[in-house]
């Protein structure tokens, strides 16, 4: 059903409402349900929103936002078989949203691929806690070890719950291939199959929708917020990331062969120059993989029970050591292990192909990969390696004074973003805590 409209794939997986549904710039979700006799019309003219009621840099003045969906990513959900769910397209007078997060990475993914015939695919690993309904406690009152990760036991206590997850998944047509119980009490990962960027970050909304719903059902709330425990790791978003040639599918980001002692060896001339980029433009990146106040409570965290904070505090990469920013893993992927579960799936992958391809265009050389435990005294042993932003307010400063990244992911998008994320820090700031109490 390649070329079917809106309204022949609803006949077909037989839903009678659909949710058309987009992500402002902070992440959120917002939606729309219609029935499926308006879904030709919808289709065609979109629906209206008013801007300036999500978050986007718009006011009352404005004229409506039209949502127009994508057909290609019309799911049923499984908890719910008479509703489905579409990604959508955002436009304001006829033209795309410059905002629009989504608009933003489809737009660059087409550029690379018109421009350099390459494909950017990448692969989330989603963490989130679950919680009990009403208070901000672990649903699972046993859950309790000091080093919980992969605890048998405190999976299957949630079993119900996990089951149905990895279920709905493969139901909706992106198939899990593990889930496990992570480093913290209550804190849990999924990991589904890596894909073209677009259709990773349509899935990563629907993954948080569909864990927040079902955990709901199970009488519990699923979290994504980075750092909702003090004496417990946070919510990760680390991203596995390639670049394909589009005549033939080959990596180009690595060499063909084995390696010998780790995959640092063998990443190419564009991988290491994409490292490189990432390196050298962590610091602004952080307000797109780091995007919220909380983001930095995981980032400055001391080191756990289990040995490690899992947050990288400066800009440093390595082989298969997780310890640092960047890991080489094995052939052929490049691990960024910055971001958190607060960061927006459509604007993560655009910064880091952004940040990525000006390395490339830049030669930018990464310098030797290391070798370090970084987590062993606390901190990067590197002393020339860029210290990453403390708080919120500097990654947004580091990303205003950051040009070039700015220019690649689009000047109208990262203004808006960092008007909006000031507001907030503002906000946060004006707040009394009971630490200066």
């Amino acid at each position: 059903m390649s070329d079917a409209s809106l309204a022949e794939r609803a006949r077909a997986l037989g839903v009678k409402y659909l949710l058309i549904s987009f992500d402002d710039l902070f992440g959120t979700t917002r939606s729309k349900l219609i029935p499926t006799t308006a879904a030709e019309s919808v289709e065609t003219d979109g629906a209206g929103f008013a801007g300036f009621a999500a978050h986007f840099d718009m006011t009352p003045a404005d004229p409506d936002m039209l949502a127009i969906p994508d057909p290609s990513t019309l799911v049923k959900l499984p908890w719910d078989k008479e509703i489905g769910w579409v990604a959508s397209n955002l436009v304001v007078r006829g033209q795309p949203l410059l905002q629009g997060p989504r608009n933003r990475l489809k737009d660059m993914c087409d550029d690379l691929l018109e421009s350099r015939g390459l494909v950017l695919k990448t692969g989330v690993e989603c963490e989130f806690f679950l919680l009990n309904k009403d208070s901000i406690q672990i649903a699972d009152g046993y859950d309790t070890a000091s080093k919980p990760c992969y605890d048998q036991s405190a999976l299957m206590r949630q079993r119900g719950f996990v089951c149905e997850l990895n279920d709905a998944m493969q139901e909706m047509g992106f198939p899990p291939y593990q889930t496990d119980h992570e480093d913290a009490n209550g804190q849990f990962e999924c990991n589904w199959h890596y894909d073209h960027a677009l259709t990773t970050a349509d899935r990563h909304c629907l993954f948080k929708f569909t864990a927040k719903s079902l955990a709901a059902k199970y009488g519990m709330r699923a979290t994504f917020m980075p750092k909702p425990f003090s004496n417990l790791t946070g919510n990760g978003c680390h991203v596995h990331v390639t670049l394909h040639c589009a005549k033939n599918n080959d990596i180009n980001i690595f060499k063909s062969g084995k390696s010998r002692e780790d995959a640092t060896d063998l990443l190419s001339e564009t991988g290491k120059y994409f490292v490189g980029g990432l390196l050298a433009h962590a610091r602004g990146l952080c307000a797109i993989t780091n995007p919220s106040v909380n983001s930095y409570k995981r980032l400055s965290a001391p080191v756990t029970a289990s040995g490690a904070t899992w947050a990288p505090a400066t800009a440093t990469w390595a082989g298969n050591n997780r310890s640092h920013m960047i890991r080489i893993p094995d052939a052929p992927r490049i691990e960024f292990r910055l971001p958190d579960m607060s960061a927006n799936p459509y604007l993560l992958p655009s910064g880091i192909l952004a940040a990525g391809m000006l390395g490339v265009d830049g030669k930018v050389d990464p310098g030797k990969p290391s070798t370090e435990n970084a987590y062993a005294s606390g901190t990067e042993t590197k002393e020339d390696a860029i210290t990453l932003p403390a708080n919120l307010l500097d990654s947004l400063r580091a990303l205003e004074d950051d040009k070039k990244l700015c220019r690649a992911i689009g000047k109208e998008c990262t203004d808006a973003l960092v008007k909006l994320r000031k507001v907030q820090w503002g906000d946060y700031t004006r707040h009394l805590t009971k630490w200066e109490l």
